[in-house]
Formats: structure tokens, C-alpha cells, sequence
């Protein structure tokens, strides 16, 4: 058999099998928002500790504290940690503090050497909180009335000792919607969810820092945000640290429960992304660069050889099998397309999509490989690699926006 027929019957395969896992996946990741509290926690009512990081995020605190207060279980205290913020954060805090007393303000000390800027913050905000539950969510969330006892819930259902809830993404330029989609795109593609809770296996768990909540106890006994203080990722890193301390972890659809707009322009999306990407793979050259070739062939190259294949009158049985391949692409992206209401149009768009990550990857590689550093919340983060040793991570400069 010819090698290029037979490579394209590999990518079909593959593409098959990752369609397959993606409508598997479809059926274990719940919506949290179908699961209510049981009568006997209504009756003791624990006191849930709700906590937020804050830096700059002046323009989106005041209606996360709104939808925090209307929340349906009351018992709740909202700390929020103004992490030496520049705008008028604090002030915005403050006329909540003296509207409700369940909200409570403190001012994050100057950063530690070997911290990171959020995970320093957390930290610093479960050694204030009183409640048997910690729920830590972004400052830019907007939580509906269920979004606290709905997770819960989740929790208690499914006898787990932490989880995150993936918030419904709202994008609006062009750069959002190409973007803010991998993420789920990919996990539900590419990662077996039934393993997240099944197996012991850390390498099988990812979360979401706009929203996680731990039983207190778990969280003390895997040491907090202290286990991953130096961690970019802090958040798919913690649960991971719960899995390797023995604890359940799990992770659930919130398009129901809660919203989130993590960015707004294509500047803070290169930033971001600049962040995630490589760190995601562990600072790894050689796996981060397999990822993106093996992306590009299968999620990329095919939408480029059909035009070529029926301009060049390639063999039918190979231009059939690569309308294979764009077919199943494209019945994985209608289905995600369909559960996160997006815009149909994005799903022609799903190459430019691949683009966008992949140059959004290369770019991840580059800044932290040279040195240049990644600028976040303020604060420019750099990787530098010595020879003989992992990569590690380092602050070289803490600076206002």
C-alpha cells in the first residue's frame, strides 16, 4: 500500500477514535446545575468560605460580589484579597463590606520570592476563612443564584473532595471565539474523563481556577496552595496534587451555573495564552513540539489537502478519505458547537481556529525559551532552563499595568 494512502488512513482512524471519546466525554461531564443539596445539609448548613483573588479588577468585582450575595444557600462568608491592586478595587470591596457582612476585604502582602501572584493570594485567604468548605473563583465570574449550592452538591453527589466547574466563556472579537474554545475542545477530545475520578493516576486530571471548591480538610492536607506555589498552572497542578495525596477529584459543566469573560482583546488573548500554552506541557520542547505537529496533522492538514486534492484530481479513494477526515472534524466541532451554544460560523472557521493555537503555541515556546518573559496581572514571569536541570520558573519583575 502506498505510504501516503496509509498515513491517511491512520489520521481517519485517529480522528474516529477522538470523535468517539469526545461524545463519551459528552455524557460524563455533568452539568452541575441539575444537582441540588440534600435536606440534611440544608439542615446544618455549613458555612461555605467563598474566596477571591483580586488584582485590577476593578471593572469586574462589583458584579461577582452581586451575584455571590444573591446566591440561593446564605450561609456563606466572600473574602476578597486586593493583591496590591492599582485601580480602585478595594474601594468597590469596601461598599459591599458595609452593605453585607458576610463580605470581608484584606490587602495581600508584597509577593514572596519563590510565590506566585495568585497562588500567594490563596493561600494567604484560607488562613482567614472559618467555613468547612473553601470555593475559590476569579474576580471576573458572574455566578447564577445556584452557582455555590449546585457545586456542593456535585460534591457531595458524586463523593468527591474537590472539583472545578468550567464556566460558560463569553466571546465576543473575533480573537475570543477562535481561541477560548480550545480548551474545551481539547479536553473533551483528547482527555478520558472518566478517568479523572476512576483513576489514581495525577496524569489523568485538569481543572479550571475561575471556580474550585475543596472540603477544608483535603485542602490543608495536600498543603494548599503552597504545593504549587511556583506553578503558572496552579490550578490543573492542585488538582493533580489532590489526586497524588489519595483524594477524588472531579470536574463538571457550568454553562448553567456560571460566566465568564477571560478576555477581551487579541492582546490580552496572546498574553494569556502566551502564559498557559507551554507551561501546560511542562516546559517540555520536545513534547510541546510533537503536540503541535500532531494537531497540525490531524486537525489542520486535511482542510488543506481536500481543495488540492479535487484541484489536482488526486486518486478518488484518497480525496474520499480525507472528506472522511473533515467530516469527522467537523461533527466533533457541531457537537461542541451545539452543548456551549456557539456561533455556527465558528465551526467553518475551525481552521483559522488551529492556526490561532498553534501560532499562539510557537509563540508560548519562544518567549519563554529566549528569555523575554510573559506579562500577567502586572507581573512579567520568565523560564529559564540550566543544563542538567528542569526548568524553573522565576519573577523577574513586579511592575503596574
Amino acid at each position: 500500500m502506498d505510504y501516503f494512502l496509509l498515513y491517511q488512513y491512520i489520521v481517519a482512524a485517529i480522528l474516529l477514535v477522538i470523535m468517539i471519546n469526545f461524545i463519551i466525554n459528552n455524557f460524563i461531564f455533568k452539568n452541575s446545575s441539575k444537582y441540588k443539596l440534600p435536606e440534611s445539609f440544608l439542615k446544618e448548613k455549613p458555612l461555605v468560605s467563598v474566596l477571591i483573588p483580586a488584582r485590577d479588577e476593578e471593572r469586574n468585582i462589583g458584579r461577582c460580589l452581586n451575584s455571590l450575595l444573591r446566591q440561593d444557600y446564605e450561609n456563606i462568608e466572600i473574602l476578597v484579597m486586593d493583591d496590591n491592586s492599582v485601580d480602585r478595587t478595594s474601594e468597590v470591596v469596601q461598599r459591599f463590606c458595609k452593605k453585607d457582612k458576610r463580605v470581608r476585604l484584606y490587602h495581600g502582602k508584597p509577593l514572596k520570592k519563590g510565590w506566585l501572584g495568585k497562588s500567594y493570594v490563596c493561600q494567604q485567604l484560607s488562613g482567614h476563612a472559618r467555613g468547612d468548605y473553601l470555593l475559590f473563583v476569579d474576580a471576573d465570574t458572574l455566578h447564577f443564584l445556584n452557582s455555590v449550592s449546585s457545586a456542593v452538591a456535585c460534591l457531595l453527589r458524586f463523593d468527591v473532595d474537590a472539583l472545578s466547574v468550567f464556566a460558560k466563556q463569553i466571546m465576543v472579537t473575533i480573537h475570543e471565539r477562535m481561541m477560548v474554545p480550545a480548551g474545551n475542545f481539547m479536553i473533551l477530545s483528547f482527555m478520558p474523563l472518566a478517568l479523572i475520578r476512576g483513576s489514581r493516576n495525577p496524569l489523568f486530571c485538569t481543572a479550571i481556577g475561575q471556580f474550585m471548591l475543596f472540603k477544608k480538610d483535603v485542602y490543608e492536607a495536600i498543603g494548599g496552595h503552597e504545593s504549587v506555589k511556583n506553578e503558572i498552572l496552579e490550578d490543573v497542578i492542585i488538582s493533580k496534587q489532590v489526586k497524588r495525596c489519595g483524594y477524588k477529584f472531579m470536574i463538571f459543566d457550568g454553562r448553567d451555573n456560571l460566566y465568564c469573560r477571560m478576555y477581551h482583546n487579541f492582546r490580552e488573548v496572546v498574553h494569556g495564552y502566551t502564559k498557559l500554552l507551554f507551561s501546560s506541557f511542562d516546559y517540555n520542547l520536545f513534547i510541546m513540539s510533537f503536540a503541535i505537529i500532531a494537531i497540525a496533522a490531524i486537525h489542520l492538514v486535511p482542510f488543506i489537502m481536500l481543495p488540492l486534492a479535487i484541484l489536482f484530481s488526486w486518486p478518488l479513494v484518497l480525496i474520499n478519505i480525507i472528506i472522511i477526515q473533515v467530516v469527522l472534524v467537523l461533527i466533533t466541532k457541531i457537537m461542541l458547537a451545539i452543548r456551549f451554544r456557539m456561533r455556527a460560523t465558528d465551526i467553518i472557521l475551525h481552521p483559522l481556529s488551529v492556526i490561532y493555537l498553534l501560532s499562539m503555541a510557537v509563540n508560548s515556546i519562544f518567549q519563554y525559551r529566549y528569555n523575554i518573559g510573559v506579562q500577567w496581572k502586572g507581573r512579567t514571569y520568565n523560564v529559564s532552563c540550566e543544563e542538567g536541570k528542569e526548568e524553573e520558573l522565576k519573577l523577574i519583575k513586579d511592575s503596574s499595568k
